[in-house]
């Protein structure tokens, strides 16, 4: 067959084929061309998934008559310069329009501000009507129908109209929360209407954004990140390790505005939190990096989710190093979902009594009676007040201390009275230990329930790391070198980076243009394959510019080694010993969970304690 020139409709087909993947990629694009347009306002909405209709409207600037038809041509636009590196739009190819009208029935209509009417364009399955007068306000509305009409085999891959229509929400979502001072709505076949109202582009305009769209406990269980390095500049929330899920989909970054999906500020946010979660578990974040556009390429994609950075070992620096500082001046925080499962577990639910309303008539449960209770309680007058003669209560709280812990009844008051200076601490006093490994303290507004082990594992842990990482770290040398085989590039980069693994006791050295040669390993790995562990530092340092992987494995052995040397369950403790983990964990960074990402104490607030015996 000769070569020939393909038809500019079957062009365009192929170039929806890598834009418009599904209805959420139509949505996205025509969100990014209103923001563009300086919209405030922006509605959309969608039946069928989107692949029956998705119009989206806006009150941006609108289209000039004599442009749109400019507007539905390839490699038209209005925001690209004469420099491809300066780009500081979200869209700049001019390809979506086109693409989206050769496989689906496209109208477009707009107005600008200072047109006398509005002019309308059609496109169906790549063949474009004449530009036509039209009733519309000022901005622009573009309707999609029938999307993949013409190209029925991509129909075949969608799929469940609930999925396309999660998809398209999650995009809404995801682009609203980059521009707080705009206003979206998104509606479906269902009634069910998402609205963001507008903010301001503020920390708090954007966090109030936030709080929309990842619900109000984020806010409350997230740490600020304010950080530059070197021209960059890295702002946002990012969750205490204590408040996690399962999946990554609550991970949003965006580059200069531009909403992206990247496998190096994923790999940052996974490194940042190494040791404080889990690997099935995964932090919730929202990042904002902004550089100079010459610095970033946001042209290494068609639908522009992925990006390369110029220099990526200074944005992942900057990730992991901002991420690990706020974690470590927040101090410590237990998350407020911990105390929400703790008081919905205590709470007893309407078919405690088989009915929802008052249990055989008791005061307790009659709500003139607790609002009368709360307002006007006194101890001192109540018929149900502690006993006060001979003693009892200090009698009978010394009859609990019994076993290798127990105290007398003069030191058991002796620790009440000592204790008091302690209630102000983060973690307050130690009253009790309970079944042998939770610690129950008490401050001046809450209660505090502390895992003694989870907690003390997490101590050794710090000790350890603060132990390897502050001096060179002791070596083996092998009795005969090993050499290992690597490809030309991955040998020159290990060796440009020797002097830092010889800081974790990996002695290595150039063994000819391919090969390195290992003479001495880390004493803590003992027997390990050496030729794996080059390899897969080779790949690490191709991939992020870092040695993780080396300080990963050894910060693995030390997790272990503080597993089977903490506090084990079932140990009573004294209660010095009680007090002192408990200063010791305000002191500790990350000590809000231990080494595999559990809590290490939750907290429930004395308000909600009355909440649950009806005091409030």
């Amino acid at each position: 067959m000769p070569i020939r020139h393909l038809p500019e409709t079957m062009i365009n087909q192929i170039a929806a084929g890598e834009v418009i993947e599904r209805p959420a990629s139509v949505v996205k694009e025509l969100l990014e061309n209103a923001l563009d347009a300086g919209a405030t306002r922006v509605e959309v909405a969608t039946a069928g998934g989107g692949l029956n209709l998705i119009r989206v409207g806006d009150d941006g600037s609108g289209i000039p008559p004599d442009e749109l038809e400019l507007a539905v041509s390839r490699h038209c636009t209005s925001k690209l310069s004469n420099d491809i590196h300066d780009i500081r739009s979200l869209g700049f190819r001019g390809e979506a329009l086109p693409s989206i009208g050769s496989v689906s029935r496209l109208t477009i209509r707009s107005r600008t501000e200072k047109a006398d009417a509005a002019v309308e364009i059609s496109i169906e399955g790549g063949n474009v009507s004449a530009v036509r007068p039209a009733a519309a306000n000022r901005g622009t509305s573009v309707e999609v129908r029938d999307l993949f009409f013409a190209t029925p085999a991509r129909l075949k891959f969608m799929k469940g109209e609930r999925a396309e229509a999660t998809a398209i929400s999650d995009v809404v979502k995801r682009i609203a929360i980059a521009f707080p001072a705009v206003r979206f709505t998104l509606s479906g076949p269902d009634r069910s209407t998402l609205e963001l109202p507008a903010s301001d582009d503020t920390p708090d305009g954007r966090l109030a954004r936030i709080a929309q769209v990842m619900g109000k406990e984020f806010p409350q269980n997230s740490i600020a990140i304010d950080a530059v390095r070197e021209g960059v500049e890295l702002t946002g929330h990012v969750s205490i390790p204590s408040y996690s899920r399962a999946n990554a989909l609550q991970q949003y970054a965006y580059v200069n505005g531009r909403p992206v999906r990247d496998k190096l500020i994923a790999s940052a946010i996974r490194g940042a939190y190494a040791d404080v979660l889990p690997r099935d578990r995964h932090a919730v974040t929202v990042l904002f990096l902004t550089l100079d556009p010459a610095t970033v390429d946001v042209n290494v994609h068609p639908a522009k989710a992925d990006v390369r950075f110029r220099d990526p070992g200074l944005v992942r620096g900057l990730i992991v190093g901002a991420i690990r500082e706020a974690l470590a001046k927040a101090g410590l925080r237990s998350a407020t979902s911990g105390a929400s499962a703790m008081m919905s577990a205590f709470r007893p639910g309407a078919t405690t009594y088989g009915h929802p309303g008052p249990a055989n008539g008791h005061r307790s449960f009659n709500p003139g009676f607790r609002a009368s209770a709360t307002a006007g309680f006194d101890a001192a007058r109540s018929p149900h007040r502690p006993l006060e003669t001979g003693g009892f209560a200090e009698t009978a709280q010394a009859s609990f201390d019994t076993g290798p812990s127990a105290t007398s009844v003069d030191t058991r008051a002796g620790l009440v009275e000592i204790s008091q200076t302690l209630l102000q601490r983060q973690l307050g006093a130690a009253r009790a230990q309970v079944h042998e490994n939770y610690i129950v303290a008490q401050t001046e507004d809450s209660l505090i329930i502390v895992d003694q082990h989870a907690a003390h594992e997490r101590l050794v842990y710090e000790a350890l790391k603060d132990a390897i990482h502050s001096r060179p770290l002791p070596s083996q040398m092998l009795l005969l070198p090993e050499i290992v085989d690597l490809p030309e590039d991955d040998a020159t980069r290990l060796a440009a980076h020797s002097e830092t693994l010889r800081q974790f006791g990996l002695g290595i050295e150039r063994f000819g243009p391919g090969a390195i040669a290992v003479r001495e390993t880390p004493a803590m790995l003992g027997e390990t394959d050496v030729a794996q562990l080059v390899r897969d530092l080779a790949d690490e340092i191709a991939d992020n510019d870092t040695t993780e992987t080396l300080k990963a494995r050894l910060d693995a052995i030390a997790a272990t080694m503080a597993c089977h040397g903490s506090v084990r369950s079932g140990r009573r403790l004294l209660p010095e010993e009680m007090n002192a983990l408990l200063r010791q964990m305000e002191a500790t960074p990350g000590s809000g969970t231990c080494n595999h990402g559990r809590p290490t104490y939750i907290e429930l607030k004395l308000a909600d304690i009355e909440r649950l015996f009806g005091r409030r």
